[in-house]
């Protein structure tokens, strides 16, 4: 992918999760990567979503090193790179405090698959990361953020649960594209809203069988993906 595509691309992500209703105000930032070249593209800093062009967006190597200084990048950039060095297999990360997906990590609930909607996009529980500490807070905030998502996917794909609840924050998504992205933040805040409810209405439920969440799940996703096929 060529920058300007990427600038492109970025751009876009961007865009849609306010069209989509999942920032409010600047609460929120996506980013890009391209692999081949190890440059990340990312959301700048203190520039209007309304005005927003993809000449905007702020270019860094992998480890947020700044190749573009007409603007600042997003504060949230260091988080983006941390992902992006751990999880070789993404090429886009966003980040929301789209409004159910925060209420899950505010209380500390991982999204348990209550449903095949869930089971769709998701090949199990959305975790909820633990808090900072004190050290961690001060010594580098953004950065351990993302430590603390890796540090929480010990042991799972992060491309069959593209998305995490970072305690007392909000969710991150990430994708394998940028489109791919947006699309894992919005079933994220579907979900989220949806097990809210449930929650709501049967505090003692459970979640479907391993059966039928890995069923819904594979037909989407793999080598014998057979939906819309």
């Amino acid at each position: 992918m060529s920058l300007s595509q990427l600038r492109q691309s970025v751009l876009e992500a961007n865009l849609a999760t306010v069209r989509h209703g999942l920032v409010l105000a600047t609460f929120g930032n996506a980013s890009g990567i391209d692999r081949e070249s190890g440059r990340v593209v990312i959301k700048p800093s203190g520039v209007a979503y309304e005005a927003m062009t993809a000449d905007h967006m702020v270019v860094t190597d992998i480890d947020g090193r700044s190749l573009d200084n007409k603007y600042k990048p997003s504060s949230d950039l260091d988080t983006h790179t941390t992902l992006y060095r751990a999880f070789t297999e993404i090429g886009a990360v966003i980040h929301t405090h789209s409004t159910y997906a925060t209420i899950m990590a505010q209380s500390l609930m991982p999204i348990v698959p209550l449903g095949t909607t869930h089971a769709d996009y998701f090949r199990g529980e959305i975790p909820v990361t633990r808090h900072l500490t004190s050290e961690e807070i001060e010594g580098g905030y953004v950065a351990a953020t993302g430590e603390v998502i890796v540090e929480t996917f010990k042991g799972r794909n992060p491309l069959e649960v593209p998305a995490v609840l970072v305690a007392g924050h909000g969710p991150f998504v990430w994708g394998r594209t940028t489109d791919e992205a947006v699309l894992n933040a919005l079933i994220l805040e579907e979900v989220a809203k949806m097990a809210w409810h449930s929650h709501t209405l049967n505090p003692g439920l459970k979640p479907i069988p391993d059966s039928l969440l890995d069923y819904h799940y594979r037909r989407k996703h793999g080598a014998g993906a057979t939906y819309g096929q």
